[in-house]
């Protein structure tokens, strides 16, 4: 069971929907059970609300529908209900161009609905601004781990994903709820990362999976299961291995459970993703984008430590 007070803290406190405004729930086959408690909320409190079910994606990143994303571009709030991810998406783009609010639930369950979606999204976006006024000024970003991680990452001139902390309440705001992340696409980056936590399709990782860098792409991954991660990516293609975000998790109420969009979440948690990097203005164009998540880092913002194994300092 889904809690009222939950699905009532998404659309009044993050989307801050008015009756006079139109409402779009798509979902698939998957999520439908879910997306029928939001679309029930929605048509007793929007001027009018649709809901629009479709076969899963094949992957996350890979874009919906095109009737569905014409739809997408008429409506006022939008909630993308799916096992598979449309946040970067060049729907979910076009329709925020257009000025649609949209928050996206993939892989969403009722345990982390229930969870971390009653929130303070005030003090939420109070934490992302200050984390996302570090990091706007900032040359290069350095993350280390007791277990190896040694990754910098070059800023350039990137888009930033999350820094209003889920308030979703102006034209065209955008991102994943749960909320709880500031993220980035670098430039560039080099060095080694390895993911301990979780990753997409794995769950909770039993020892961590190493994915070497250089020159801002993977060129190698070891480790248990590195050889499913790597035809994943593969199957897309060389470009799918571009290193597309570092996010910073920052939800007060979530936990690792195995599905990235809560993990990622994390307070204490960084995460590093490959493949499409477009919503964050970069121009890698795959209809991928994986993240996996990293315990307890340390890092630097221009040489200046801001988390100390896992600790905001």
């Amino acid at each position: 069971m889904i809690f009222k007070n939950a699905v009532t803290a998404v659309f009044e406190r993050s989307l801050n929907l008015k009756k006079n405004e139109t409402c779009l729930i798509v979902t698939d086959t998957i999520k439908e059970s879910i997306a029928k408690v939001f679309f029930e909320y929605a048509q007793l409190n929007a001027k009018s609300a649709e809901l629009i079910v479709i076969e899963p994606t094949k992957e996350h990143a890979t874009e919906p529908p095109r009737n569905v994303s014409q739809k997408m571009l008429l409506y006022d709030v939008e909630i993308l209900i799916t096992d598979k991810s449309l946040t970067h998406t060049e729907a979910r783009r076009s329709a925020t161009q257009k000025g649609a609010r949209i928050a996206t639930m993939p892989g969403i369950t009722e345990e982390i609905i229930n969870r971390c979606m009653d929130i303070d999204y005030t003090a939420l976006k109070r934490e992302s601004n200050r984390i996302h006024a570090i990091l706007k000024s900032a040359k290069k970003v350095r993350v280390t781990t007791k277990i190896g991680t040694d990754m910098t990452f070059y800023m350039g001139k990137t888009d930033f994903f999350g820094k209003d902390g889920g308030s979703f309440d102006y034209p065209g705001a955008y991102g994943n709820l749960p909320e709880g992340e500031v993220s980035f696409a670098p430039e560039t980056c080099e060095g080694i990362y390895l993911v301990d936590a979780s990753y997409p399709g794995l769950g909770i990782l039993d020892s961590p999976i190493t994915f070497k860098v250089k020159n801002g792409s993977v060129y190698e991954i070891t480790g248990v299961n590195s050889d499913k991660v790597f035809e994943r990516i593969n199957s897309v293609g060389p470009k799918a291995f571009l290193v597309a975000e570092l996010g910073i998790g920052l939800n007060p109420k979530a936990k690792i459970i195995g599905k990235i969009l809560e993990d990622e979440k994390v307070i204490g948690t960084v995460h590093i993703a490959t493949g499409n990097n477009l919503s964050y203005g970069g121009t890698n164009d795959v209809p991928i984008h994986l993240d996996g998540v990293i315990t307890t880092p340390d890092i630097y913002v221009d040489n200046n430590p801001i988390m100390k194994s896992g600790r905001f300092i």
